[in-house]
């Protein structure tokens, strides 16, 4: 009878340890799914990279002096559709606007009174000499600038060009007596 005594005992203790074993998972959480597939790891230079296969988040794990920790790595992806989302937003809005100002263009009244639908004339009264236009061909023919344009715009150039000399003769003088 002792050794069937000790034997239940042992059964017992055994069974006790097994209770306390599975008691103590369920306090301390969930365990994640690794062995289920539900993460795919691969190691990185300084910890693990884990790919969570049923949302798509992807974290980075290190392991510190403290233990084993995971972050989560910034969705591209979500930030591409959170932009593009705002742009859709946007052209919605840009097309509501569009339209009402179509609608507001389209219920004003004409701004010029006894206005015709043929074009006015494309004369210039202001202008001195108008571009000739040679019938049938529709070229238009540009004047030349005169004696007196061209005159003018030579001593422009021979001034500028002179001011241009004497600046960099300047310079020089400058740099040759600063040395």
């Amino acid at each position: 009878m002792s050794r069937a005594k000790s034997s239940s005992k042992l059964a017992g203790v055994t069974v006790l340890a097994v209770c306390l074993a599975g008691a103590g998972q369920v306090l301390a959480g969930p365990m994640p799914e690794t062995e289920n597939g539900r993460y795919a790891l691969s190691p990185t230079g300084d910890g693990v990279l884990r790919l969570d296969t049923r949302t798509g988040a992807v974290s980075t794990c290190n392991n510190s002096g403290a233990g084993w920790a995971c972050y989560a790595v910034p969705d591209e992806r979500a930030a591409m559709d959170a932009e593009i989302g705002r742009q859709q937003a946007d052209i919605v809005r840009l097309q509501a606007e569009n339209e009402r100002l179509k609608a507001d263009l389209a219920s004003r009244e004409p701004t010029v009174p006894g206005k015709i639908e043929e074009p006015l004339p494309k004369s210039d009264s202001l202008k001195k000499s108008e571009p000739k236009v040679a019938e049938g061909e529709r070229k238009i023919e540009i004047p030349l600038p005169s004696d007196r344009d061209m005159d003018r715009m030579m001593s422009f150039l021979e001034r500028a060009w002179r001011r241009l000399i004497e600046m960099a003769n300047r310079v020089q003088r400058d740099v040759s007596g600063k040395i």
